[in-house]
């Protein structure tokens, strides 16, 4: 009998023991734990998707490893917890990637237009060339944007649509002639620009609302629902391929829920979702905003985790960013600011009851301090005798937010996720209203008052997903021309522009106490950098990528000596997709 007891004893340490081994251990590197700046460890390893522990290469080697564990050799790389973006369209882009032909990063419009010829060629009859944002005039060395007569001259067979930020669209002769566009066609709040003989001359304008660049976009076109599920694997690929691990996805118009969310629910049933999701839903039809959200709070609630494989691996967050039409605020900065109808108020309080009633978090896009003071008196009468009591909630964007305005997002217990649109549209923002004296949006004064802000880049219909360019932004200034935005001494230092793409967007989610830090307990997602980031000149940190992306304790990307670690995906479909022939993003 005691033969018998000290056996199981034995065999009790043993499967202890070989619980506790790891199923990754990534060594040799400079290890950024997040906890504290300066914090850098040699070793970290991993088992069922979490951190085991950090320490050194010899005591992590001798404590985890077995003969089971996989191991990267990061011969002094350094590793970052993997990036979060807290305001991206990544659902929507998933739905449309493969058919987009991506101006990021493009360093010359010559190259742009050869660009544009070469896709065209290539392009089957009946499909659009599409060129959807994610670029300006100021990265081209050229420094201006293609003038109709050139777009019209380097496709004149096949239909083209370009976009240029939220304020300007460009569509060729062909595809005039293609959707019947006339002098009669017009949408509210936009302009369709015609010649002196009362014909569309292919220009777009957004005024009040961007109506007549979106309605024609919605006519270029649709993928299938295979090509769509192949699509979104391939833009879900393309971010990863940056260290993004998560993002926090804001809907937007035109994403209908349940049905466009299909392709990347199919993915996270799959277990090929390698990005943690959690999306907000977003009102789409104006007069019927709020039952909308009583119909979608019947069929599901927040954390309703989809993903087969990882813990918050697809879920739904919350509502938002748009909650109602009439407080849309939108940020065209080559118009002056729009004034809010005076009906918001009324349309938005039953909405925000409605959310507080039933401890649903919501985000609101919220571009002008005007417009913000407005919405925070919505909220305030709201708490009154329906206390927000701790529910998540946070303003999107948030450029011209006062210092009393901060002060009452704060006593309401809000956030504010910021995306660095002004590194695009800076320019525009001083042509119109002068030099900003302070920084915009004023990050370190909400930083200093003990808010919680999380960072993104509201791709890719204006800027890019590109977050290494977000990055050279908070550490700079600049704009993506190189203008200096903000006033020099308030650009951020690297742990805290770091801390805001990791655990900062980790709050926008409810997520701060699993992700964002490379410590014991949390999530194993983390990032494998081509260059030191802590090392790098800011003028540098805009050309770092990923060598070897970790989600969950799985390498879902890797490039360089690691490429052949990278998990294989299938080409992109349809086999003229761009993507095939250029990527995206033009490194």
């Amino acid at each position: 009998m005691k033969k018998l007891l000290t056996l199981l004893f034995l065999v009790t340490l043993l499967t202890a023991a070989a619980q506790q081994k790891a199923d990754l251990i990534v060594y040799n590197g400079k290890i950024a734990t997040m906890a504290r700046p300066g914090e850098f460890k040699q070793a970290i390893a991993v088992k069922n998707g979490l951190i085991l522990a950090t320490g050194s290469t010899q005591a992590i080697f001798k404590t985890y490893k077995s003969n089971s564990t996989k191991l990267v050799n990061a011969a002094g790389k350094t590793v970052i917890p993997g990036l979060n973006d807290s305001h991206m369209h990544a659902i929507r882009e998933g739905l449309n990637f493969n058919m987009e032909l991506r101006w990021d990063g493009v360093k010359t419009l010559k190259r742009a237009m050869e660009m544009l010829k070469e896709q065209a060629a290539r392009t089957p009859p009946g499909a659009w060339v599409k060129v959807v944002g994610g670029w300006n005039e100021f990265q081209f060395a050229e420094k201006r944007q293609p003038t109709i007569d050139e777009i019209n001259a380097a496709v004149p067979d096949k239909p083209v649509f370009i976009t240029y930020l939220y304020g300007k669209a460009f569509l060729n002769k062909k595809g005039i002639e293609v959707l019947g566009y006339d002098k009669n066609t017009s949408y509210p709040g936009s302009i369709v620009e015609l010649d002196k003989d009362g014909n569309p001359t292919g220009l777009l304008y957004a005024k009040e609302t961007p109506m007549a660049i979106y309605r024609t976009l919605a006519l270029t076109g649709k993928l299938t629902p295979e090509e769509r599920v192949n699509s979104s694997e391939h833009f879900y690929r393309e971010i990863n391929s940056f260290g993004i691990t998560s993002v926090v996805d804001a809907a937007g118009g035109s994403q209908n829920y349940d049905a466009d969310y299909h392709a990347s629910l199919a993915l996270a049933k799959a277990g090929k979702l390698t990005v943690r999701t959690a999306y907000y839903l977003f009102a789409q039809q104006k007069g019927k905003e709020l039952a909308d959200y009583e119909k979608w709070i019947g069929q599901t609630y927040p954390n309703k985790n989809e993903h087969i494989l990882m813990a918050n691996g697809y879920a739904m967050e919350g509502a938002g960013e748009n909650l109602i039409a009439s407080g849309a605020d939108f940020e065209n900065f080559l118009e002056p600011r729009i004034i809010l109808a005076p009906e918001m108020e009324s349309d938005l309080e039953p909405v925000i009851r409605l959310l507080v009633k039933n401890r649903w978090p919501f985000r609101l896009h919220a571009t002008y301090g005007e417009s913000i003071d407005r919405m925070l008196n919505v909220f305030e009468k709201v708490n009154k005798d329906t206390p927000f009591n701790g529910l998540r909630w946070f303003f999107d964007h948030a450029e011209t937010i006062t210092d009393t305005e901060l002060a009452r997002v704060k006593a309401l217990g809000g956030g504010i996720a910021v995306q660095f649109r002004m590194y695009y549209q800076g320019e525009l923002y001083n042509k119109m209203y002068g030099q900003p004296k302070t920084q915009l949006p004023p990050i370190k004064k909400m930083l200093a008052m003990g808010i919680p802000v999380g960072m993104g880049t509201d791709a890719p219909r204006i800027s890019t997903y590109n977050p290494w360019m977000a990055l050279h932004w908070l550490l700079t200034g600049k704009t993506i021309g190189g203008m200096q935005f903000w006033p020099k001494d308030e650009v951020l230092d690297k742990f805290t522009a770091l801390k805001l793409y990791t655990s900062g967007s980790a709050w926008c989610s409810g997520e701060q106490d699993v992700k964002g830090k490379l410590v014991k307990g949390m999530y194993a997602d983390m990032v494998i950098l081509s260059d030191d980031y802590f090392s790098a000149a800011p003028e540098k940190v805009k050309h770092i990528s990923s060598l070897i992306t970790i989600v969950n304790g799985n390498i879902v990307y890797a490039a360089g000596k690691y490429a052949a670690r990278c998990p294989p995906i299938p080409r992109a479909i349809p086999d003229w997709s761009p993507i095939n022939y250029y990527g995206a993003y033009q490194r």
